[in-house]
């Protein structure tokens, strides 16, 4: 299918991004480290200079992952990526599959509000992270650009569509429960929130890996409908899309990749 038309480059792993290891006695998250975040956040005594600036919460969230206990979130390398995707793209309304703590929704809603974007949308399915992320983001001064909606992708999505706050998005970023990517994607194609002009960024293509998204977005008109017969999940199978993917580094220090997918037309 070709590459976008970003030609997206590579990032370099910096080892003074990487954060302490994810596990801790078996866990990687949910474990209370989202709260002790906002606890450890809200007690630093440069907390004024945070407010209102998103790049400073940033660096305090950093600044726990890398000396508190590591954070799943998109992280920094990953992260300036899609920033860079984002002052090219220039998307008005972006939608979120996956929220966490809001640093991904704090590190694009800035970036989107930079380009001259409006509104960003991330879905969160846990109330508790939701909850840490509505703060932060508060924090950041980008309570106005920024919301969070707790719900599972299809959840949030349709509810977004219901209440007429979505229609079509100009850029959706993936970042939840990876089995979902490809029946949220086909929502979002039946729904009309994808449509040509999207672009789609879905992360961890290689941990832990997406092998049924990545079949779907490369497949021809002619295959997704051949595959979307007898399909509980339907999707837009006459869509037109072409991918780039992306290498990079969690904040883990592991490599990892991207997945950008431009719909750039569709077949009647």
């Amino acid at each position: 299918m070709g590459a976008t038309p970003f030609s997206v480059e590579h990032t370099t792993y910096n080892p003074d991004a990487v954060y302490l290891s994810w596990e801790v006695d078996g866990k990687f998250f949910g474990d209370g480290r989202e709260v002790a975040l906002l606890e450890y956040i809200y007690a630093r005594p440069d907390l004024e200079k945070l407010r209102g600036n998103p790049q400073k919460v940033l660096q305090a969230i950093d600044d726990y992952g890398r000396s508190v206990r590591g954070l799943i979130n998109i992280g920094s390398m990953k992260g300036s990526i899609v920033c860079d995707i984002i002052a090219r793209h220039r998307p008005a309304v972006v939608l979120e599959l996956g929220g966490y703590i809001g640093y991904s929704a704090i590190m694009f809603g800035h970036a989107m509000r930079q380009a001259g974007g409006k509104q960003y949308y991330s879905v969160e399915k846990s109330p508790l992270f939701a909850a840490v992320a509505t703060s932060l983001i508060d924090l950041a001064g980008l309570r106005d650009n920024v919301r969070v909606v707790v719900g599972t992708g299809a959840e949030g999505t349709r509810r977004l569509y219901d209440e007429g706050k979505i229609s079509r998005v100009d850029m959706a970023f993936f970042d939840h429960f990876k089995p979902a990517y490809t029946d949220d994607l086909k929502l979002c194609e039946r729904l009309g929130v994808v449509g040509p002009g999207t672009l789609i960024v879905a992360d961890n293509m290689v941990l832990p890996g997406n092998p049924r998204y990545l079949e779907w977005v490369h497949a021809s008109v002619e295959r997704k409908r051949e595959m979307d017969k007898g399909a509980v999940e339907k999707g837009n199978p006459n869509l037109r899309y072409r991918n780039q993917s992306i290498s990079s580094w969690e904040p883990s220090g592991q490599e990892d990749a991207m997945e950008i997918t431009e719909c750039y037309g569709i077949e009647e």
